[in-house]
């Protein structure tokens, strides 16, 4: 089974490459679904322990959340010490799953995958990458979005020219969603013939 890493700065359009890989019947493993899943359950418990008044209703408030962490490393690290080992459980499940099920190819959809060591884990990285003008204006138009925030976002993010170097496959977002949908096809194509080379 061949483990594709997805990746992407943000406004960069990985949402909708992950959605062409489920379309093309992938299995897709979403960190930030779990993420959202956690902060409605399993980490509410230790995220409200860490950050007091982050929680309400039984759920994290990602606002609130959000506030505490961005800008912060120290309270950052923190999170992803609470955050992290269960999403990475939770994509272990994942990966079994697939392998039991005779799944070929699989794809991980981590927004920090190299910031964070991911890629190790996988045998080839996908990049989805859009001239940096398409991103801020795509980032801008989302509700509750300011100049501070996308800097904020951006300042932890590895810059998309690095990304774009240390990728095995690049999908350009730029033009329609059929580009994309046919970058993403060839790229199956191409997956089937690599080389396994995970940790």
């Amino acid at each position: 089974m061949i483990v594709l890493g997805l990746t992407g700065s943000i406004g960069m359009g990985k949402s909708t490459a992950a959605g062409f890989f489920a379309e093309a019947g992938v299995p897709v493993h979403d960190a930030d679904a779990v993420v959202h899943r956690l902060y409605e359950g399993e980490a509410v418990p230790a995220v409200e322990a860490a950050f007091p008044d982050t929680t309400h209703d039984g759920q994290v408030d990602r606002g609130r959340l959000g506030q505490r962490v961005l800008g912060d490393p120290a309270a950052l690290k923190r999170l992803e010490a609470i955050v992290h080992p269960l999403v990475r459980r939770d994509e272990e499940r994942f990966l079994a799953d697939a392998e039991a099920a005779g799944a070929a190819v699989v794809v991980l959809n981590i927004p920090l995958l190299f910031e964070s060591g991911g890629d190790r884990r996988c045998d080839a990285v996908v990049v989805v990458s859009a001239p940096a003008t398409m991103q801020r204006e795509r980032v801008m138009s989302r509700p509750g979005m300011t100049e501070e925030k996308l800097a904020r976002v951006l300042a932890q993010q590895m810059p998309d020219a690095e990304k774009r170097r240390r990728a095995d496959f690049v999908v350009d977002s730029s033009q329609d969603f059929d580009s994309t949908r046919a970058q993403v096809r060839a790229i199956l194509q191409a997956a089937k013939h690599l080389p396994r080379r995970r940790a």
